[in-house]
């Protein structure tokens, strides 16, 4: 596990095996950032012109390595870009591609803008997030260990430090778990993780099973999960504060595998369904973080667990099942699942009377084709609470973009023979189509926000800023922040 510090040493004398230095765009090559001008003289006055030499210009996520050969006490230099102004996402992008890119060395330290506790914090929490592997499965001896030890050259508190320690373990255990496979993480066992990791943090939890789940009326978890020999969970989290004046309610959708059940996906589509639980993760690891910083807020979080797969057990196209709410649903496609566990999440979630409620999923492919792999759709009840959950993903640096609710596609929705069917005959706004129907399951009055995260949550590409391949960990900021901005209300 990799620790952060803060120190206000000068980076030309620190004691560490390498040294990440920031570097802004200028008009004559690249300039040290604030806070090493020291540094140019160390090296003679030409530390500048070798990085202008091997073509590095300080654009925003730019590397380049540089022995130092005792310039410094760090025998290894590596320049990171800044662009013209980074601001603190791009602090976080910066600290992130730099200290991936010295994995294998024990300790790093970070000389990039950090003369603010925002900005310290940036520069913490990127660098951690960027440290970040998963390795529990990898037997051979050649991958890189992350790095150990940061330390962040700044004047700043140490509370910097552990609220950005915080938020970066809140994100790893959702990487985590999203990377599991399937046959290491079905319903009850991450039922059982949310237990340990809740008891740990002083976070209440309880269990519903399949036997209490049939009993209860959750027929959205009974029915998705039905078809698969590991039967669905719910999972509530609770964390009060003395203090609290507000309370939050998150539900996240924690399909373990989908495999599409009997409308079944193309190969092609399946192999990273393990990352479908994604949401259920987020909310998990939001309660950890509220929980371990002490907010004096109230959340409760609802982890809606199931696994999709087809048998002769598992529900079929025109089948009808009852929703916790009382409503009848009408399902035309069992891969259009995630609705359907949600549904029943929200309208548990309703009965704590929180003064909103989130619902976290990687939900339609349709939001991957309207906002792409990095920008979650985030549609509300209520255009200012829309407003406040992009604008609190955009301070955490997790792309989303407020997104409608039309009201013409409810017609797409009806059901001949139940109160509503779970998916629309064309695809066209299917996105939306799945925030209105989840929708018909908020209560009148209650403030509600769906976000749809189905392309950021799983990063199949390589590497960038402080995203690594695989589960990434989005939202779980975002839910983060909302519960600080409640929290100061």
């Amino acid at each position: 596990m990799t620790t952060v510090r803060l120190n206000s040493a000068d980076p030309v004398s620190i004691d560490t095996d390498a040294l990440i230095v920031g570097f802004r765009s200028g008009q004559d090559g690249p300039v040290p950032a604030v806070g090493v001008e020291s540094l140019e003289s160390a090296f003679g006055g030409k530390l500048a012109a070798s990085l202008d030499a091997v073509g590095f210009t300080g654009k925003a996520g730019e590397l380049a390595k540089l022995p130092t050969f005792g310039s410094v006490t760090a025998p290894v230099l590596v320049a990171v870009g800044l662009g013209d102004s980074p601001g603190l996402e791009g602090l976080r992008r910066a600290a992130g591609a730099a200290v991936r890119s010295v994995a294998g060395v024990s300790r790093a330290a970070l000389a990039l803008p950090a003369g603010t506790p925002d900005e310290a914090e940036a520069v913490a929490l990127g660098g951690l997030l960027g440290a970040y592997a998963f390795s529990r499965y990898r037997t051979d001896g050649d991958q890189k260990a992350p790095v150990a030890e940061l330390t962040v050259l700044s004047e700043q508190g140490d509370g910097v430090a552990e609220r950005a320690g915080v938020l970066a373990d809140a994100v790893s255990l959702v990487r985590d778990l999203v990377n599991t496979p399937p046959s290491d993480l079905w319903p009850a066992k991450f039922a059982e993780i949310a237990e340990q990791v809740g008891d740990k943090a002083g976070v209440s939890v309880e269990v519903l099973d399949d036997e209490q789940l049939k009993a209860g009326g959750y027929g959205g978890l009974i029915g998705v999960g039905q078809g698969s020999a590991r039967p669905p969970r719910l999972v509530r989290l609770s964390y009060s504060h003395p203090e609290a004046s507000k309370t939050l309610a998150f539900v996240g959708k924690g399909i373990t595998f989908d495999s599409g059940g009997l409308s079944l996906k193309p190969s092609a589509s399946m192999d990273w369904m393990k990352s479908d639980m994604g949401g259920a993760g987020a909310v998990l690891g939001a309660l950890i973080g509220i929980a371990r910083l002490g907010l004096p807020v109230n959340a409760v979080g609802y982890l809606c667990l199931a696994e999709n797969l087809p048998s002769g057990t598992a529900q079929r196209p025109s089948d009808v099942i009852h929703s916790y709410s009382g409503k009848t649903v009408e399902v035309l496609d069992t891969d259009a699942e995630g609705r359907l566990v949600l549904m029943d999440g929200i309208a548990r979630a309703a009965e704590d009377q929180p003064d909103l409620i989130v619902d976290v999923a990687t939900l339609t492919g349709a939001q991957i084709v309207s906002l792409g792999w990095r920008t979650a759709g985030v549609m509300s009840n209520d255009d200012a609470v829309r407003e406040l959950v992009v604008e609190a993903a955009g301070a955490a640096g997790e792309g989303a973009w407020g997104m409608p609710l039309p009201e013409e596609l409810r017609r797409g929705l009806d059901s001949p023979v139940a109160d509503i069917a779970n998916l629309q005959p064309e695809r066209w706004g299917s996105m939306l189509a799945a925030g209105i129907f989840l929708k018909e399951f908020v209560p009148d009055g209650v403030r509600w926000a769906h976000i749809d995260m189905a392309g950021p949550a799983y990063n199949k590409g390589e590497p960038y800023g402080y995203t690594p391949k695989g589960g990434t960990g989005a939202i779980t900021r975002t839910l983060i922040g909302l519960a600080e901005r409640h929290a100061s209300i």
